[in-house]
């Protein structure tokens, strides 16, 4: 993911400071505890407004409303309080060539700034800070003692100072092609080096545009580029800084991350052909012969969708794997426990052969003589020599009875352990079923992914903050069912459709499976699953009436096989039952039903295309 450069934030504020100035602040929300959004209302519409300070994206841009759920987070909380109802005036960087954001806030559009949000965005020092109007910090985001920073601590309370200066060159549009050679070649490195350490506002993912766009390659030394090559890259340069000193950014995404900048070659060939008689506004620079660029893109908007997805791509992996790795650690442990109450099942086997034992000395205790350890008998039912093991200490009587006690001490444990042994293999069961709907799910479901957590942190597989605690219960304690709408009871489910035009509903995880069977089901539909088999819940939707051919079974039984955990094979047997047939034990895990009345359908999940 890349970070949100110098370029982005001069594109960003100015839009921002457009779009936004001046707008009353009338709500703030947090979302993570990385992002606040701020509800912003301009005489035209309301709009929300995202900062976020995250190490690996901190930025700010407008963005769509953010899902309502409880804010538990203080931040959010002192700066509503504190600011709700001033206007926005101004959004600016605190310096030309600096990675700061200054939202300033006052009663109304022409009075004294009275609240400044700085946000800074410096990597994984990045931080967001409400300032006073007398300078004074009022909250912050990342309070830094002077034990972690003697240079720069922020604290509530302390007089707020920006980050200390940049020492290198400020970039100028009116600085010579020789000049500006002679800076980057002075220290003989590769040229991507030196364009990063000579020059304020360059980024990595800047230098990376201006290489491309002069088909450089930047692991070179500056000692060996051409005469050529060093106009090709100056050019490029000054495309960039015109973009900045005019304000027209041209958002697009490049093979890593994105570019701000016209991603045109230098001797680029018309594009989008002017109309007659329109005259060509664009930069000198950008102009082709008879040729106009595309017209700038909101960077905005730009930026709200590729952060948006690539936040919830790393948001994703990095759930996918805690959860994962939780699974796999507690089937790990389970296995253990199920394979040690194996084994007691197994010695408990043996308390009928102590009985028989037992039988036969009783039988024979006219056999025995004193000091035996061992005696030789006829088996009552094979009629095979069998040898039984005496204590010499004990009579015949004796040991007999000691080998009663020794059966009805197994018997007791196979009772015992019958219970615990079937719970563990539940357990086991429940958790690969958990584990076929994670390793089922595509990265762009993180929804899905985040019920799984919630449900997993429910039944105590996983310990999770406040931030991601699930929210089951109302203020009293009580289970919030009444707020629950229509709409939250449907499932964002996958939806297919069968030749004949029924829909197929396919659960993402437990809590959908759950609710699908026995909430959403009808009287008319059909339930299906792979046999024996961890996978997703189906429903094939049926009107009133209506009849569903093998085709349309088919299809279901197709879709039950692909998502389950037998998705390789040919063919998988699916159960297909009506939902009345279809039951939750007392006491059962999410997703864990039993049912009766079924018929078997051979699944076929390579014959689908998703």
């Amino acid at each position: 993911m890349q970070p949100a450069d110098l370029t982005a934030l001069v594109a960003l504020t100015h839009e921002l400071d457009l779009a936004c100035v001046p707008a009353r602040l009338e709500q703030v929300y947090q979302s993570d505890r990385h992002t606040i959004h701020l509800q912003l209302r301009t005489l035209e519409k309301k709009q929300w407004l995202l900062l976020s300070w995250h190490p690996q994206a901190a930025r700010l841009h407008l963005c769509t409303p953010p899902p309502k759920q409880p804010d538990t987070f203080t931040f959010s909380q002192q700066i509503l309080h504190q600011v709700a109802g001033f206007a926005l005036v101004s959004v600016k960087l605190t310096s030309p060539w600096e990675r700061v954001v200054d939202l300033q806030f006052a009663k109304r559009p022409d009075d004294e700034v009275q609240w400044h949000l700085y946000l800074e965005v410096m990597g994984k020092y990045s931080n967001a800070i409400l300032v006073n109007a007398h300078g004074e910090i009022v909250t912050a985001a990342h309070q830094v003692s002077s034990k972690q920073s003697r240079v720069r601590p922020i604290q509530t309370g302390d007089r707020y100072a920006l980050p200390p200066a940049l020492l290198e060159a400020i970039p100028h549009l009116d600085e010579s092609f020789d000049s500006w050679r002679d800076r980057l070649i002075l220290i003989p490195k590769e040229i991507k080096r030196n364009l990063v350490s000579n020059y304020r506002g360059v980024s990595s993912s800047l230098v990376r545009s201006l290489l491309a766009a002069a088909h450089l390659n930047g692991d070179r030394n500056v000692t060996d580029l051409t005469s050529t090559e060093w106009e090709a890259l100056y050019q490029a340069w000054q495309i960039w800084l015109t973009c900045i000193d005019q304000k027209i950014f041209y958002p697009h995404l490049e093979v890593k991350g994105y570019a701000l900048t016209p991603s045109l070659s230098l001797d680029r060939s018309p594009s989008i052909p002017l109309k007659k008689g329109e005259e060509d506004n664009s930069p000198p620079f950008l102009r082709g012969a008879g040729g106009d660029l595309p017209p700038p893109l909101s960077v905005n908007e730009f930026c709200d969708r590729y952060y948006s997805q690539q936040t919830g791509q790393v948001a994703f992996q990095q759930l996918h794997q805690q959860i994962s790795q939780a699974i796999h650690n507690q089937l790990a442990k389970l296995t253990i426990k199920e394979k040690e109450f194996l084994d007691r099942w197994q010695l408990s086997t043996q308390a009928d052969d102590f009985k028989d034992k037992a039988d036969l000395l009783m039988a024979h205790l006219h056999l025995w003589e004193i000091g035996m350890k061992e005696i030789k008998l006829t088996d009552f039912h094979s009629a095979a020599p069998v040898i039984i093991p005496l204590d010499p200490t004990l009579n015949a009587q004796q040991n007999a009875q000691s080998f009663y006690k020794k059966h009805q001490k197994q018997k007791r444990a196979a009772l015992a352990i019958a219970p615990l042994l079937e719970s563990v293999q539940q357990e086991i069961n429940y958790l690969e079923q958990v584990a076929t709907a994670v390793s089922l799910l595509e990265i762009t479901e993180l929804p899905a992914l985040q019920e799984i957590r919630t449900e997993l942190a429910q039944q105590g597989y996983l310990k999770v903050t406040a931030e991601y605690a699930p929210r089951t219960k109302n203020s009293k304690g009580g289970k919030n069912k009444s707020n629950r709408t229509k709409q939250e009871e449907i499932p964002d489910c996958h939806r297919f459709t069968t030749p004949n035009g029924f829909e197929v509903w396919v659960g993402r995880n437990n809590y959908q499976n759950d609710l699908i069977s026995f909430r959403i089901a009808g009287e008319y539909d059909l339930w299906l699953h792979a046999q024996e088999i961890s996978g997703s819940h189906v429903l094939l939707r049926l009107p009133a009436g209506a009849i569903a051919d093998d085709q349309d079974l088919q299809t279901a039984a197709n879709y039950a096989a692909y998502y389950s955990r037998a998705r390789q094979s040919d063919q998988v047997p699916v159960v297909c039952t009506i939902p009345k047939y279809v039951f939750k034990p007392k006491g059962a895990k999410p997703g864990m039903v039993v049912y009766t009345h079924e018929k078997i359908i051979w699944g076929q999940p390579t014959s689908l295309r998703l």
